[in-house]
């Protein structure tokens, strides 16, 4: 007999989640499974906020609003986020960053994610997260650290719980999974959000990771980023799936969908998901649909592989604009907070424009002190090899000063 993670026969475990969900939301185990049979939207692209019938929401996939402080907060967030992609870009294109991917258009989800976990909670982000790894509270000279081309990830992850942006694919949703599952064994009340993009589903780590947070009932929120587009592939030629967040009930998970551009039901369904992860209900699965803007990375030509009408109908979509439009309307947003904000966005790129215009001591015996932690006598030799030349060549360098004189 297979034997459950929580060494219990998995038709008992089975049959108690069916009865936990029974009692918890009055549905089955499978209607809670499911994601609604439409996304989670509050906030219409025009500002305006949707009437409760219109919102998506079912029984046992219900999301309060976010208190008007939670929103303020966020909308800052969102705005010093929109002020960092462009500035980044512009800091790309003079030379001073090497590469950078933006997340124009997709700040609203990186905002959410970071802002619905708590002090002891982890964040495993994507190379396009920087907003979420900056919202979390990391210095951003230090975010983009790594964009620059250094040979270090610029923060310490212990220091802030949060991993070190991946540039592989799927490989920090395994990292996540294996977090979550040191703090259950410890007994820590403690939840990790993975981010991931729609590229990254097609993965085998992607498999890997809900399959053994599901076995092992992890407090893992799997934070899928649909942008439409792994890099220049389409959705639809990785799944045929009704959606992403449909893949969560064949791991034995809750799936949700919401409106990526909505970032008021983003804090909504993250709040939820975070709240439901940390009272015991196992990992889930969230997928945000939402728009990359502009191109993968600076080395990316978008124009090759989508139309400009696409990009054109996700503009009126936009994020910002729309929780601009909401926050006014409601009467939480004057012209002084406006001010403010801008302010406070625009220090954060002078920050950046400063902070990664400083020239960085080159130290060339780095390329092999961190390797390995014990070094290996390839590298021992090879290391002692360039400290004889960089020593041959600052003796020349002297004698040479010396005759000039």
């Amino acid at each position: 007999m297979t034997i459950h993670a929580d060494h219990s026969a998995p038709e008992t475990a089975v049959e108690d989640q069916a009865a936990d969900v029974r009692t918890k939301f009055g549905i089955s185990v499978e209607d809670y499974m499911l994601p609604a049979r439409h996304q989670i939207q509050m906030v219409n692209p025009d500002g305006t906020l949707r009437s409760h019938d219109e919102q998506g929401t079912e029984p046992g996939h219900e999301y309060p609003t976010p208190s008007d402080a939670e929103l303020m907060a966020a909308y800052e967030q969102l705005v010093v986020g929109r002020r960092v992609n462009d500035q980044n870009s512009a800091l790309v294109r003079q030379g001073r960053m090497a590469v950078y991917p933006s997340s124009h258009g997709q700040e609203a989800c990186q905002v959410a994610a970071a802002m619905c976990l708590s002090e002891g909670d982890w964040l495993f982000p994507t190379y396009r997260d920087a907003v979420a790894v900056m919202t979390r509270g990391v210095d951003p000279v230090e975010v983009m650290t790594i964009f620059r081309g250094d040979w270090h990830g610029g923060y310490d992850p212990k220091e802030h719980n949060v991993g070190i942006q991946c540039t592989p694919l799927t490989t920090q949703l395994l990292h996540a999974v294996g977090v979550a599952h040191a703090a259950k064994l410890r007994g820590e009340n403690t939840v990790v959000m993975a981010m991931c993009g729609d590229g990254a589903t097609s993965e085998g780590d992607f498999h890997e990771a809900l399959n053994f947070a599901a076995v092992f009932h992890l407090p893992v929120i799997f934070f899928v980023q649909n942008n439409k587009y792994a890099i220049s592939v389409p959705l639809s030629h990785q799944s045929v799936a009704p959606s992403l967040a449909h893949k969560a009930v064949g791991y034995g998970m809750a799936g949700e969908r919401v409106d990526g551009n909505d970032l008021v039901a983003l804090l909504a369904v993250m709040d939820r998901a975070v709240k439901l992860a940390r009272e015991g209900s196992g990992p889930l699965l969230i997928e945000a649909h939402t728009y990359r803007m502009q191109a993968h990375t600076n080395a990316d030509d978008a124009t090759r592989y989508r139309p400009d009408s696409e990009v054109a109908e996700w503009q009126a979509k936009d994020p910002l604009a729309r929780m601009n439009s909401y926050l006014t309307d409601k009467g939480l947003l004057d012209d002084a907070a406006s001010e403010r904000i801008a302010s406070h966005a625009e220090a954060v790129a002078t920050q950046l424009r400063e902070g990664l215009g400083e020239d960085v001591p080159v130290q060339p015996l780095d390329l092999f002190k961190y390797v390995f932690a014990k070094q290996t006598p390839q590298l021992k030799e090879q290391s002692e090899l360039l400290a004889s030349e960089l020593a041959r060549a600052e003796s020349a360098d002297n004698t040479g000063s010396e005759s000039a004189k």
